[in-house]
């Protein structure tokens, strides 16, 4: 009888242990993380990566030509972050601002986080074709980056005559 007791309390002294530790790791890991955003957050200016974007439409006859350039500006590498698969989306949209056409409209995208790399200095380029039968007018394309952290929108007018 005495022995079970024992064992149970050792178990218990064990597991008591075991939470005791952990609970002072992540509150100095907290800690840790928190002088380290302020820390980033001083010298941010200096250090952060930015992402810049050119986008253009060619136009053809029935179709138009999506080209969105995204260029890491910093000397760090830098890792864009996607909810899903889809990475970009092209947009056209008329003069009333009722859109006329999605790129991802028909398209099926993976439902998993994704996450792409883009080294300092290193240019993504995106190039999508889009078949279309718009009547003659002026419209306005709209690149999005979907990345949750580096989200970047892009537009550019053109004309179908």
């Amino acid at each position: 009888m005495n022995s079970r007791l024992l064992i149970t309390l050792l178990c218990a002294g064990a597991v008591a242990l075991a939470c005791g530790s952990l609970a002072n790791k992540n509150t100095s890991a907290a800690q840790s993380t928190k002088s380290t955003r302020l820390s980033r957050s001083a010298n941010d200016a200096h250090v952060a990566p930015n992402v810049n974007g050119n986008f253009v439409v060619k136009v053809e006859a029935h179709a138009l030509h999506f080209a969105l350039d995204l260029t890491n500006d910093s000397k760090k590498q830098m890792e864009l972050t996607f909810p899903n698969g889809q990475e970009y989306e092209f947009t056209v949209v008329d003069t009333a601002g009722h859109e006329v056409y999605r790129w991802g409209a028909t398209r099926m995208f993976t439902q998993s986080v994704q996450n792409r790399l883009l080294g300092g200095g290193d240019t993504m380029h995106i190039t999508e074709r889009a078949k279309t039968t718009l009547p003659h007018g002026k419209y306005v394309a709209v690149a999005t980056l979907r990345s949750t952290n580096f989200p970047i929108t892009q537009r550019s007018e053109f004309e179908l005559r």
